[in-house]
């Protein structure tokens, strides 16, 4: 950036800075906001089309609006790096998703401008309008008390048009519609651009249809059209509806949610965002919509050119675009899953593959290529990914449903009940199982197994590596007596050679990697902690140490008669698994408590889990040596229960506590 450029920003580290400025000063701010977004996520990585498409928008919001004391709610978040710029963060804004650094998502313990978290998507009006009514409360006791009224305060909600595909949207909107009360919604309309906007005139009419004249007219009219025979009210209104969507344009459902609609205008134009942005302020009525198009990437032509590539980025070249390559390593698992998938469907055309507005994410990119009549994208609408499966299951066809782990918690209900307890063949891939690095703790799958699990007529497989989840596809191909849930993390493999087709497993079955004479300690991995298991086996058998290791596969239904001979044969049993509290090892520890084998006391047990809170984003590596999953804390583990390993520790206690007393 220019000095010119950084100067501007400066002294904006408050929005109340930014509210004293001239309005013709607005464009440089915005387009300084914009050099500092690209230079800061091409050294970061990160979200990068969807906050450059709102930089004008998050310039007007926070100049219109007394933040933090009026509140916006940035749906799914990764729009939202402008905003920490001008927000008091940009000194931090080159930390974004590193270990400390900021998160790169809103959250409420980072800021007082963060009003509410954020990075699932299709949550913001529902929040803003929990905001709104509580104001609404306050306002009604402070009159009913005689107390001094408080701060008259608005609410925002800033929602993107992929996030309107979920229902959760619809549901807020339904009930910000009956409830009246005073709620903004802007719609940033980046993708599908419901009605484009026509220029000068677009922004007349919005303007226009926004401002409280208009406003008033509208509601005296209603009142006074009420005196009217019903028929002839019935008709003026109708003659209403049609006339004002010949302005307003695709804002006719909206209206019929019971919200005032206005636009579409230009998200990049300050000229008609501002005076709109203005009205919409101080209107006493509510809710209203403000439709408003963006571009995503506006304003960095890479990006602009391929919103897709550039939705999410790696580090990259800022002259040129080019983001950095990874070193050529193993397959990923989400490619070893489609490719898996693709080859299934050759053979079947029984085969079907849903996702939740995913696709690349998941690897249905790749099938979609292949079999794109056997594909469905259904939107950021899990729920309805899922119920929707269960009705193709119906009829005969096998569905497989590529959801994040993370992102299937949003569709828990219909998993239980319109899927397990009819004992459906749905297929669920559960991609970014376990942690997931720079995305966090919104995006990390920590949960599955433990809300999986606990379900009747659910299967429940892990892959140890990528081998492992080729063999795994073919198993839920198989598979129609019921659901059955495969789950593997985010990035590469570990460098095993793939077979050229997968074989159906036997359910409920585990390995033994290795199992050495005399082994005291049992390793019992589930997922691809097997490679970290296998380190710590061979760091303790250096030691003298034998141990063995074994893969379970299913958490569901457990290999019984491998766990019970593992706890029978070994001093120590411990599980590992990258989930929480409440999953894998929960139910080792049912298993052998309810078949009596540990009450003889022969065997210490150990559960390694994701521990029992939400970590912050860092490293993969790092955080699992934080959660003690990686190979040193297992090893070290191992040494801390050993029998004669703690009595030589107490010997030691007891010989200082002895020097010290005398």
């Amino acid at each position: 950036m220019s000095q010119q450029e950084t100067s501007i920003l400066d002294g904006l580290s408050e929005t109340s800075a930014l509210r004293a400025l001239p309005e013709s000063d607005l464009p440089a701010v915005a387009e300084a906001v914009r050099r500092e977004m690209i230079e800061a996520v091409s050294v970061t990585g990160g979200h990068l089309g969807s906050g450059l498409g709102v930089v004008e928008l998050t310039v007007a919001l926070h100049h219109v609006f007394d933040t933090p004391d009026d509140r916006i709610v940035w749906d799914v978040g990764h729009q939202a790096y402008p905003h920490k710029i001008l927000t008091g963060r940009r000194d931090r804004i080159r930390t974004l998703r590193q270990p400390g650094g900021l998160s790169g998502f809103t959250k409420r313990s980072e800021s007082v401008y963060d009003p509410f978290g954020a990075a699932h998507s299709s949550t913001s009006i529902s929040a803003a309008l929990g905001m709104a009514v509580a104001r609404d409360l306050d306002e009604a006791q402070a009159k009913a008390t005689g107390a001094p009224p408080p701060k008259r305060r608005n609410m925002i909600a800033v929602i993107g048009d992929g996030s309107m595909s979920a229902g959760m949207a619809y549901e807020a909107m339904n009930n910000a519609g009956a409830l009246h009360s005073r709620l903004i919604v802007i719609l940033n309309d980046n993708d599908m651009s419901i009605a484009p906007p026509v220029g000068a005139m677009s922004a007349y009419f919005a303007r226009l249809a926004s401002g409280g004249t208009y406003r008033s007219l509208r509601e005296t009219a209603k009142q006074l059209g009420k005196l009217l025979p019903k028929a002839l009210y019935q008709r003026a209104a109708a003659a209403e509806e049609y006339a004002r969507s010949l302005v307003v344009g695709g804002g006719t459902m909206f209206e019929e949610m019971g919200f005032h609609y206005v636009g579409p205008i230009d998200g990049h134009n300050l000229d008609h965002l501002l005076p709109i942005l203005k009205n919409v302020r101080d209107t006493e009525q509510g809710p209203i919509l403000l439709h408003v198009v963006t571009q995503k990437g506006k304003g960095y032509a890479p990006a602009e050119a391929s919103a897709d590539r550039y939705h999410g980025v790696v580090k990259f070249d800022v002259l040129s675009g080019v983001q950095a390559k990874a070193k050529p390593n193993a397959p990923a698992y989400t490619r070893v899953f489609g490719e898996s998938l693709i080859k299934a469907a050759d053979a079947d055309p029984k085969v079907v593959a849903i996702t939740a507005a995913m696709p690349g994410g998941t690897g249905i990119d790749l099938f979609g290529k292949a079999h794109p009549d056997r594909t469905f994208d259904v939107g950021i609408a899990e729920q309805h990914a899922v119920t929707f499966a269960g009705g193709l299951a119906t009829e005969g066809y096998k569905p497989f449903v590529a959801i994040y782990s993370t992102f299937l918690q949003r569709a828990y209900d219909q998993v239980v009940h319109d899927v397990a307890l009819q004992n459906l063949p749905v297929r669920f891939a559960l991609d970014r199982a376990g942690l997931v690095g720079a995305d966090g703790a919104t995006h990390a799958g920590a949960f599955d197994l433990a809300y999986l699990c606990c379900l009747p007529n659910m299967t429940v497989m892990a892959a140890a590596d990528e081998a492992e989840l080729v063999h795994m596809v073919a198993t839920c191909h198989a598979h129609d007596s019921g659901p059955i849930a495969l789950r593997y993390p985010r990035g590469e493999g570990v460098g095993v050679d793939l077979p050229e087709r997968g074989e159906a497993l036997p359910i409920g079955k585990g390995r033994i990697v290795r199992r050495p004479e005399g082994a005291r300690v049992a390793l019992l991995s589930l997922g691809t902690r097997l490679a970290e298991a296998g380190k710590a086996a061979d760091a303790l058998e250096a030691e003298g140490i034998a141990v063995t290791v074994a893969d379970a596969r299913f958490a569901k239904p457990l290999d019984e008669a491998l766990i019970l001979d593992l706890a029978a044969s070994h001093e120590v049993l411990i599980t590992l698994e990258e989930g929480s509290v409440g999953g894998f090892g929960a139910m080792v520890l049912h298993l052998l408590a309810e078949k009596g084998a540990l009450d003889a006391g022969r065997v210490r047990v150990r559960t390694l889990t994701l521990p029992d809170t939400y970590q912050d984003h860092n490293t993969p590596d790092a955080m699992y040596r934080e959660a003690g999953l990686d190979a040193a804390s297992i090893a070290q583990t191992v040494r801390d229960i050993l029998p004669e390993r703690k009595a030589r520790g107490a010997a030691k206690l007891v010989s200082v506590g002895q020097t010290k007393s005398g």
